[in-house]
C-alpha cells in the first residue's frame, strides 16, 4: 500500500471501526464474564473478588505506554493485538467445556483485558498520529460514538443473544461458546480490515532508544515536565467529579421502588429511556461537541462546555423531588442530562490530546487516561454509602454542589489553552 499523507484522506474508513473494535473486548472482560460466570453458578463472592481484578489493565496501562511508543508502530501494534483478541475469545469458548473453565477463562479474560488495554493506547495514539488537530476535533464525537455502539452491542446484544441461545439449545455452555465464537470471528476479520485499511502517517514510527530504561524514564519525566502540568492533572481529575458520582445511582434510582424515592422503572423501561433515548442524546452530544470545537477552538468553548456538562444533573433533582408518572418527562429530562454530558465531555477528550502534544504523545496521552480513571473511579467508590445516608433527592442536591470543582478546574487551565487548538484552519 503506498504511504498516506499525515492527513488521512478516508477517516471514515477506519475511525468507526476502530473504535468499535476498542469495545467490544473492554465489555468482554468486564461485563460478559460477570454473566457468563453467574450462569455457571460461580459463587457470587468469585465473581466479585477476581473480576474486578480484571479492571487494574486499564488502571495501570500508562506504565507500560513507552514500550507502546518506543517499540514498532501503532499500526503494527492495532492489528496485531486484534488478532491476539480474536484468538483469545476464541480460547474462552474452547476451554468453557473443560472441568477447570473457570481457572481457564479467567487466566483468558486477563490475556484480553491486558491486550485490550495495550491496544487502547495504540488506538488513541494512531488517532492523534493520522489526523490534524481539526480533524481529531471533528471526529471526537464519532470515535466516542462507535465505542458506545460496541458497549451496547456486547451488554445489550450479546448478552441477549446468549440467553437466547440458552433458551433454545437448552445448553448454557453451548450458547455462551456460540457467542464467544462469534466475537472470535469479528475481531479476527476486522484485524485483516485494518491491516488494510489503516494509513500509514510518516510520524508513526517507532522512537526505539539505545537503552530502553532510560528511554522508558524519560517518556513519564517528560510528561511531569510540561508546562502547567499541575493544572492540567486537576482539571483531568476534576472535571468529571460530580458525574463519577452520578453515574453509579441513576440506574439504582430509575430502579427503586417510588416508595423509596426512585422512579419504580421496569428494566425494560429503563432499557428504553436510559439505554436507548439517552445513548442517542449522549451520541448526538458527543458528535455536535467534536464539530463545534472545530468550528470556534477549544478554548472558546471550555467554559460553555462545562456548563453543560455540569447544570443539565439538576433533572435528577426534579426526577428525585416530583417523581414524575410520565415516561416522556422522564425521557426528556435523561436526554437533556446526557445531551449535556456528550457535549461537554467532548472538550475533556480533546483537552487530553492538548496534553499530550509534543514527543511521545502515545505515551503522554496514555498517562491522561489513567488519570481519567483515576478521576471516575475515587469520588464514584464512596457515592452508593452517600445516597443511602442522604436519600436521592438530598444526593442529587449534593451532585449539583459537587460541580464546584468542576468549574475551578477550567479555572485553572482555560487561560493555558491556545486560543487556536482544535479550530478547523480556513
Amino acid at each position: 500500500m503506498p504511504a498516506a499523507s499525515p492527513t488521512s484522506p478516508h477517516p471514515w474508513r477506519w475511525i468507526p471501526t476502530l473504535y468499535f473494535a476498542q469495545g467490544i473486548p473492554y465489555v468482554a472482560a468486564m461485563t460478559l464474564s460477570v454473566v457468563l460466570y453467574k450462569n455457571l453458578h460461580v459463587s457470587n463472592t468469585d465473581i466479585a473478588l477476581y473480576t474486578s481484578w480484571l479492571y487494574l489493565p486499564w488502571v495501570i496501562k500508562p506504565l507500560w505506554s513507552p514500550f507502546v511508543e518506543l517499540y514498532r508502530t501503532k499500526r503494527f501494534w492495532i492489528a496485531g493485538l486484534q488478532f491476539v483478541l480474536g484468538i483469545a475469545l476464541a480460547l474462552v469458548a474452547f476451554t468453557l467445556p473443560g472441568p477447570f473453565f473457570f481457572q481457564t477463562t479467567l487466566a483468558i479474560f486477563w490475556l484480553i483485558a491486558f491486550s485490550s488495554a495495550t491496544h487502547d493506547i495504540a488506538a488513541d495514539g494512531f488517532y492523534l498520529l493520522a489526523l490534524p488537530t481539526h480533524q481529531q476535533a471533528a471526529f471526537v464525537g464519532v470515535r466516542s460514538t462507535f465505542y458506545r455502539l460496541a458497549m451496547i452491542s456486547g451488554q445489550g446484544g450479546l448478552v441477549w443473544l446468549a440467553g437466547l441461545l440458552h433458551e433454545t439449545t437448552g445448553n448454557v455452555v453451548h450458547a455462551w461458546m456460540w457467542v464467544f465464537g462469534l466475537a472470535s470471528a469479528f475481531f479476527l476479520l476486522v484485524a485483516a480490515y485494518h491491516a488494510w485499511s489503516l494509513p500509514r502517517p510518516p510520524s508513526d514510527t517507532p522512537q526505539k532508544p539505545s537503552h530502553f530504561a532510560a528511554g522508558y524514564l524519560a517518556v513519564f519525566a517528560a510528561f511531569f515536565r510540561k508546562k502547567n502540568i499541575l493544572a492540567a492533572l486537576g482539571f483531568l481529575l476534576l472535571y468529571r467529579f460530580a458525574e463519577a458520582q452520578l453515574v453509579k445511582l441513576v440506574a439504582p434510582f430509575l430502579l427503586d421502588a417510588r416508595e423509596t424515592g426512585g422512579l419504580g422503572l421496569t428494566t425494560q423501561q429503563v432499557g428504553i429511556l436510559y439505554g436507548t433515548i439517552g445513548v442517542i442524546a449522549l451520541t448526538l452530544g458527543g458528535v455536535l461537541g467534536g464539530l463545534a470545537i472545530a468550528r470556534f477552538g477549544l478554548r472558546r468553548l471550555l467554559w460553555p462546555m462545562t456548563a453543560l456538562i455540569s447544570v443539565p444533573n439538576a433533572v435528577f433533582v426534579f426526577l428525585a423531588l416530583a417523581q414524575p408518572a410520565s415516561a416522556p418527562i422522564v425521557a426528556a429530562a435523561l436526554a437533556l442530562e446526557q445531551f449535556g454530558y456528550g457535549f461537554g465531555f467532548a472538550a475533556y477528550l480533546l483537552y487530553m490530546m492538548l496534553v499530550a502534544e509534543g514527543e511521545h504523545r502515545t505515551a503522554h496521552y496514555a498517562i491522561c487516561t489513567g488519570f481519567m480513571a483515576l478521576g471516575m473511579m475515587l469520588p464514584g467508590m464512596a457515592a452508593g454509602w452517600l445516597q443511602e445516608q442522604l436519600g436521592y433527592a438530598n444526593f442529587f442536591i449534593w451532585i449539583c454542589l459537587a460541580t464546584i470543582p468542576t468549574f475551578l478546574a477550567t479555572a485553572l487551565i482555560i487561560t493555558q489553552v491556545d486560543p487556536s487548538f482544535g479550530r478547523k484552519t480556513p
